[in-house]
């Protein structure tokens, strides 16, 4: 009876407390929720240019495999670039090549020449670069303080916990759950925000890598077409070309004779 009688005592003296994510918050004030803004900020952010910048990449990569035999077999560099995109990084490219051969003419010394053209070019690589790389360093950035942002929730939950374990005089768990759940949230917040931003950034930029490779060797095939004259092309398939394979299973069909067919025809017998 004295058991149960003490057991109901404590029950009814035990303080009604939740614990959750907004009660953490809560805990935390004003500060823990400006950092929980700015990091849902980093997160939206990285997000969206991850999502921007792969369609991005994907429309420049597509457009050079679908039109790079159509550039290449078009009569003169000029009728090539219509092949692409007004808007393109191919077509800037084939346009800052062609105004680059029209000017370099004028020059009396060839290799004056040969360095304004390829200056010309590696500008306009450069500028197309730079434009894919748009971005990139707000990823890197949120991949290298989003921790350290989590971080400071933490230390100034931790130091919450403090002060109030020094004005209440107790160190029960119901005094300090709040401020120190509030930290450990807050660090792994940062963890959440910043990983995925560190993948972004090297996917983002193998990616970028390999269009600079592409518009490296493009380059190269200009230059070398200007000058040239013309002469100097990259082999392409030729128009409507069928494929090896299937050329090679309708080669017998065409030796074949017109009236042969499979059956054998009877002989007469006398």
């Amino acid at each position: 009876m004295l058991i149960e009688l003490l057991t109901a005592a404590a029950t009814d003296a035990a303080p009604d407390t939740e614990f959750g994510f907004i009660q953490a918050m809560e805990e935390g004030g004003p500060v823990a929720w400006s950092i929980l803004g700015v990091m849902v900020i980093m997160s939206v952010g990285s997000f969206y240019i991850l999502i921007t910048k792969y369609f991005e990449q994907n429309k420049v990569m597509k457009e050079y495999r679908a039109n790079r035999a159509a550039f290449w077999r078009a009569g003169s560099l000029k009728e090539g670039a219509t092949k692409f995109d007004k808007n393109s990084a191919w077509r800037q490219l084939a346009d800052d090549a062609i105004r680059a051969g029209d000017e370099s003419d004028k020059m009396t010394d060839n290799l004056e020449s040969h360095d304004w053209l390829h200056g010309t070019l590696a500008r306009s690589e450069a500028s197309i670069n730079a434009k894919l790389a748009g971005g990139l360093p707000f990823l890197a950035t949120v991949g290298a303080t989003a921790p350290f942002v989590g971080l400071l929730g933490t230390v100034i939950g931790i130091y919450r916990a403090l002060i109030k374990i020094g004005a209440t005089g107790s160190a029960s768990i119901d005094q300090v759950a709040g401020p120190v759940g509030e930290a450990l949230i807050m660090t792994a917040i940062g963890l959440l925000v910043a990983v995925p931003a560190v993948f972004a950034y090297n996917y983002l930029q193998s990616r970028n890598r390999r269009i600079a490779a592409m518009l490296s060797g493009f380059s190269t095939d200009l230059q070398a077409n200007i000058t040239s004259h013309g002469a100097v092309r990259p082999a392409v398939k030729a128009a409507g070309s069928a494929p090896a394979g299937k050329a090679a299973k309708t080669a017998p069909a065409a030796a074949r004779p017109a009236g042969a067919t499979g059956a054998t025809t009877p002989t007469n017998k006398a």
